[in-house]
C-alpha cells in the first residue's frame, strides 16, 4: 500500500510540471501578463467575476491565466479563494438610474428620454476575421468617447409604460427581509425571487443562454421584448452602524437587462405587461439577457401561468445551472469506479449467461 501511494504521489506531482508546461506554451514567445489578460480579455474576466460571485478584476485575471484560459476552472478558483475572505458587511441596493452610461439601448422605443448610446458592442460588426491582429506590434485604438454621465436620473423604459399603467410594478414592501445568501446557506424549495436571481447572476452562461433560448422557441408561452439594456458605473454604497447614513465606497461596473413581457391576465391581474430582470458584473449582455429571459419564465407560478416547460421548473433550472456543480459530477467519472464496473461487469454476465440458457417452466417450478 505505501509503494501505491508514493507512485501515485509521484505521478501528481509530475502532472502538475507537465500541467505548468502547458500552461507556459513555448517559452521562446513572451509570457501573457496578467494585466495584459485584465486589459485586453475583458469579456472573459467579466464573466469569470460574475459567475465567481467575485469583483476583481485582476483576481479574475489571475484565475484566468492559472487555469489556461479555462473559464469554469477559472470561477472554481475564483469561488475558492472567496470562500477564505471575511465578510465585512453589505452594501445598500445599487440604484442603477444613476449609472454612468457606457451603452443603453431599448428595442421597444426608439426615442428615450436621455437618447439610445450604442457604445462598445459586436451587434454591428460583420464577423469577419480581422487579420491585421496578427501583425505584431502595437495598434493605438482610436480615443473612446467618455460615459454619458446625468446630473439626474437616467428614466428606464419601463417608466414609460408605468404612466399609462401598461406593466405591473414591483415596489419593495415595507419590512422586506434581507435575501438568502446562497454562498452560505443551501438552495430550498420552492425559492424566491430575490434567491432566484441570486442563483442565476452565479448560474452557467451557456445553460442560462440554452435555457432563455428555448423560451423563445415556444417553450414557456412568452413573447420577449428587450426593454432596455445599460452597461456602465454605479456607485457602491455601505451604511457604517457608526455614521447611520450611507457612504460611497467605490463604483462597479454592471450590466442590466430588463425583458418586457406580455401577460393576458389572470382573476385577480388585468391583462399587462410583465418584467423580466437580469443584471452581471462588467460587460456581459448576453448573461445578463438570458438571465431576465430565465428570470420571467419562473414567475410563471406566480403569474397563474400552466408550468410546463423545463425553464418554468425550479428545481431544473436553479439546480442545474452551477457550472462547478455540473463540472465536477461530470469530471468525477474520471475517478477510479474499479469495484463499482466489476460488480456491473459481473451482472452483464450472468445476464448474458441466461438469456443464452433461458429456462423452461418446469423448471422454474422446479427451482
Amino acid at each position: 500500500m505505501y509503494v501505491a501511494v508514493k507512485g501515485g504521489e509521484a505521478a501528481i506531482l509530475k502532472s502538475y510540471q507537465l500541467l505548468a508546461r502547458q500552461r507556459r506554451g513555448d517559452v521562446s514567445q513572451p509570457e501573457l501578463s496578467v494585466t495584459q489578460i485584465r486589459q485586453q480579455l475583458k469579456l472573459a474576466v467579466d464573466r469569470v467575476m460574475t459567475e465567481g460571485s467575485v469583483y476583481d478584476p485582476e483576481l479574475a485575471a489571475l484565475a484566468i491565466k492559472q487555469a489556461a484560459g479555462d473559464l469554469v476552472e477559472a470561477i472554481f478558483l475564483l469561488r475558492a479563494y472567496r470562500a477564505t475572505l471575511p465578510r465585512l458587511g453589505t452594501t445598500c441596493a445599487l440604484d442603477t438610474s444613476r449609472m454612468a452610461l457606457d451603452r443603453r439601448i431599448s428595442a421597444t422605443f426608439k426615442d428615450l428620454p436621455g437618447g439610445q448610446v450604442l457604445g462598445p458592442t459586436y451587434d454591428y460588426t460583420q464577423r469577419l476575421l480581422d487579420f491585421k491582429l496578427l501583425a505584431e506590434g502595437t495598434v493605438t485604438p482610436p480615443a473612446a468617447a467618455a460615459a454619458v454621465v446625468s446630473p439626474s436620473p437616467t428614466p428606464r423604459v419601463v417608466d414609460l409604460l408605468n404612466q399609462e399603467g401598461l406593466i405591473e410594478t414591483r415596489p419593495v414592501p415595507p419590512g422586506d427581509p434581507a435575501p438568502t445568501d446562497l454562498t452560505r446557506e443551501p438552495l430550498r424549495f420552492p425559492a424566491n425571487r430575490a434567491t432566484r436571481l441570486q442563483n442565476l447572476a452565479r448560474g452557467d452562461e451557456g445553460f442560462l443562454l440554452a435555457m432563455a433560448y428555448s423560451t423563445q422557441r415556444g417553450y414557456s408561452h412568452s413573447h420577449p421584448f428587450v426593454g432596455e439594456v445599460r452597461l456602465g458605473t454605479v456607485a457602491v454604497e455601505v451604511v457604517p452602524e457608526e455614521l447611520g447614513f450611507a457612504i460611497e465606497i467605490g463604483d462597479i461596473e454592471i450590466t442590466e437587462c430588463e425583458m418586457v413581457n406580455q401577460f393576458a391576465g389572470s382573476k385577480s391581474q388585468p391583462p399587462q405587461f410583465t418584467r423580466g430582470y437580469g443584471l452581471a458584473f462588467g460587460h456581459s449582455e448576453r448573461k445578463a439577457m438570458a438571465m431576465s429571459l430565465v428570470d420571467r419564465a419562473l414567475r410563471a407560478d406566480e403569474l397563474g401561468e400552466p408550468v410546463e416547460s423545463p425553464a418554468q421548473m425550479q428545481e431544473f433550472v436553479l439546480g442545474h445551472s452551477d457550472s462547478l456543480e455540473a463540472s465536477g459530477f461530470v469530471q468525477h467519472l474520471k475517478l477510479p469506479h474499479y469495484v463499482d464496473f466489476q460488480s456491473e461487469l459481473e451482472l452483464v454476465r450472468k445476464m448474458r449467461a441466461a438469456a443464452a440458457h433461458p429456462t423452461t417452466p418446469a423448471e422454474e417450478d422446479a427451482a
